[in-house]
Formats: structure tokens, C-alpha cells, sequence
């Protein structure tokens, strides 16, 4: 821990969260992004969150090494290593004193430099962290029962133009689709592509069950943390699986879906569009993944 750090702990309250602010530890409340900063006005950043169960992390690693894709494909760069973003991490957490914690890194772009040109080439990126209490993308109540979903008019922004395998807060499609779920009265909304193929939902990957196999749309989303250990437990369960194109006609035929997520795990679903899926409730193999998860 760093002086500043171990000076801050010792007279801050950081019971309802921590926060790395580009250098400086704050209560999660109190941390900023500077107006000007292009992370805030161009969604000119990228991000990744992990979990904190039982005062562990899980999977810190794969998390990090999808945070460092992502800062290079979008041409960012930070002065921590690797091993210096995991200690800034676990130093939010332990500043928090959450045992069960929703942990997220970010780097935006930065400023321009006063008399700089406008080149995002030409700007220091900042890092930023944060640890705050539990949350889940779908209420645990919900996730008993089953979410009832739909299929958005909405259409996911084309990989050619935002490239979804990168963590970003490009959410006009997601927010506008999530919208549409609760106009409708449902739970959570999942997009198409312009081709018709299902891609992801707000913040999760989903999941169709067909025959006994789990299937998972191969376009349009987020090579998630928590989809891969979906296929881990799936092997450990001896349930087949793949990753497939998927039409909006097989998800409405499907026998089962769920999604998941690093802020959720498997969340089963139990309605489509109105179609009622396995007498409104989880299906057997959601629930097995979840139980095992």
C-alpha cells in the first residue's frame, strides 16, 4: 500500500465503496472524470469489471488480460503494468472492507494539452478504479422465477463501426433497447444485428438451450469472462455446447435461455416475447449452471 493510500484509510470513510481517481484514492462517491476529458464526451474509453466473493477475486487475471486487449485496440496506454493495476484493485477493495464487491478498472483518453493539436495520439490516458457493494443486472427475486425478455426493435451498433469484443460505454443501442423491455413490461432486452442474428444484451451475453446443447450467438458481443466459464462448467457437467449463429426465430424457439454476467452469473429466463419457456420457470440446465456457479 502507498503512503497516500495508508494516510487517506486512516481518516476517510470508504465503508460505501473506494476509488483510484487517477492517482488518488477517494470514496467512491467522490471520484471524478474532468468534463473535458474525452472518456467523458466522445465515450473515448474502455473498462472492465471484476467480482468479489467471499473477500476473493475470481478470474482477476482474465480480466486483466481483456483490459489490456481492449486499451490496445483502442491504442491506450497506462504506466501501471499488470501487476500494478491488480495492486490498485485490491487496494480499493481492501480500503472498502467489502468481502462481496463489484470491482471495475477504466481508462479513458484524456484531455487535450493546452496549445496541443486535437490528436488523441497527443493525450495522456488516465486510470481509474473502483470498488463498491454487490450489485447484480438482474434482482435475485427475478432470477427465481425467471426474466421475462424480449426481442428489441433496436438494432446492435455494427462491429465495423464500435468493435463489441471491447469493453466501451458506446450504450446508446443497450440503453435505448432497455426501454423498449420495460415499455413492454419485461425484465431485459436482448438485440439483433441488421441480419437478424441475436448478438447480446445490456451488459450480458446470452444463451439458448436446444435438444439438451447450449448454444451462444458468435457475433455481435462481448468475449465475456463469465460466457467462458459458462462453457467451463458445461464441460465439468458434460452438457454440449458451441458458439453458433443464432436467429431471432431459434431463440424464440428455443427450450431454454439464460444469460450471464460478471454482475449476476447465469440468470435463467422463463418468458420470450410472451412465449411462456419451461412452465414459466428456470430450465433444468440454467438451473445447473447457476447451482454450480
Amino acid at each position: 500500500m502507498n503512503e497516500q493510500a495508508r494516510a487517506t484509510g486512516a481518516k476517510t470513510d470508504f465503508s460505501a465503496g473506494a476509488a483510484y481517481n487517477d492517482g488518488v484514492y477517494v470514496p467512491a462517491a467522490q471520484a471524478s472524470i474532468p468534463i473535458m476529458d474525452w472518456g467523458f464526451g466522445k465515450s473515448d474509453v474502455t473498462y472492465d469489471v471484476v467480482h468479489v466473493r467471499d473477500g476473493a477475486f475470481f478470474r482477476l487475471d482474465r480480466h486483466l488480460e481483456r483490459f489490456e486487449r481492449s486499451m490496445a485496440g483502442l491504442r491506450m496506454s497506462l504506466p501501471h503494468a499488470r501487476a500494478g493495476i491488480a495492486s490498485i484493485l485490491i487496494e480499493c477493495v481492501r480500503l472498502s472492507g467489502l468481502r462481496d464487491a463489484y470491482v471495475a478498472m477504466i481508462t479513458t483518453r484524456g484531455m487535450p494539452a493546452p496549445g496541443m493539436p486535437r490528436k488523441p495520439s497527443l493525450m495522456r490516458n488516465r486510470f481509474h478504479a473502483y470498488a463498491i457493494p454487490w450489485i447484480d443486472v438482474i434482482p435475485e427475486d427475478v432470477q427465481e422465477h425467471g426474466a421475462h425478455l424480449i426481442i428489441a426493435k433496436t438494432l446492435r451498433i455494427p462491429p465495423e463501426s464500435v468493435d463489441p469484443t471491447i469493453k466501451n460505454f458506446h450504450w446508446g443501442d443497450l440503453v435505448r433497447a432497455m426501454f423498449e423491455a420495460e415499455d413492454a413490461g419485461a425484465d431485459i432486452a436482448i438485440l439483433l444485428d441488421a441480419d437478424g442474428y441475436v448478438t447480446e444484451g445490456p451488459g450480458f451475453n446470452v444463451f439458448m438451450v436446444k435438444d439438451g446443447e447450449v448454444i451462444s450467438p458468435d457475433r455481435g458481443a462481448l468475449e465475456g469472462i463469465t460466457r467462458g466459464t459458462v462453457f467451463d462448467l458445461c464441460d465439468e457437467l458434460g452438457v454440449p455446447w458451441r458458439i453458433a449463429p443464432v436467429t431471432a426465430e431459434d431463440f424464440r424457439d428455443a427450450d431454454e435461455i439464460f444469460a450471464a454476467t460478471t454482475a449476476g452469473g447465469v440468470m435463467p429466463a422463463s418468458r420470450i416475447d410472451g412465449r411462456i419457456l419451461c412452465n414459466d420457470r428456470p430450465g433444468p440446465i440454467s438451473v445447473r449452471l447457476k447451482e454450480k456457479k
